[in-house]
């Protein structure tokens, strides 16, 4: 006898694809933003693997937190948009010879380093507080930066955190990603 899975539970496996989906443009475009050669070029970040990632986790981090501001009405958006990344974190460590048995506690590390880095800027913009600090430890890993480099990408991640406040929440979910 042939089991039927009931409506409820295909409606929510496809209804979480959809919801995935329709945040994919919103993924790319914050992606699109950490890649933006000026972080590189005159903020000074690393153009390694390594700076590449703490980019992008600064970029989703900034937009969790709008997300946040939404409150409960994008708790959704925000798991989706976790689950997005993690997926695209998986995706590149498997490409850059990653063994499968290990992958999973690299992606472990991966999004508690997005944790970290979500909870510094919280405070740091909540508060008024200055940027640099959290810049020179989660963009420039405490590395060799000029403190104009740090100023430099403190002052542009304040902009767009700003400008990520100012833009409504329909056009940010579909992928119109505020430039700093």
């Amino acid at each position: 006898m042939r089991r039927r899975l009931p409506l409820a539970l295909l409606s929510r496996l496809f209804g979480e694809r959809r919801e995935r989906a329709a945040l994919r443009p919103l993924y790319d475009a914050l992606v699109a933003a950490a890649r933006e050669p000026d972080w590189y070029r005159e903020g000074g970040v690393p153009d390694t693997l390594e700076g590449r990632f703490d980019m992008v986790a600064t970029m989703l981090a900034l937009t969790l937190l709008r997300l946040e501001s939404e409150g409960d009405r994008a708790k959704g958006d925000s798991v989706a948009l976790t689950e997005i990344f993690i997926d695209d974190m998986d995706g590149t460590l498997r490409q850059i010879g990653i063994g499968d048995f290990v992958v999973g506690k690299h992606v472990g590390k991966l999004v508690g380093a997005l944790g970290g880095r979500l909870g510094a800027l919280r405070e740091a913009m909540a508060d008024g507080a200055d940027l640099e600090p959290v810049v020179r430890r989660n963009v420039f890993r405490d590395g060799p930066a000029s403190n104009g480099q740090v100023d430099w990408v403190a002052a542009r991640l304040r902009r767009l955190h700003e400008r990520l406040a100012g833009t409504a929440m329909e056009p940010l979910l579909a992928g119109a990603f505020p430039l700093p």
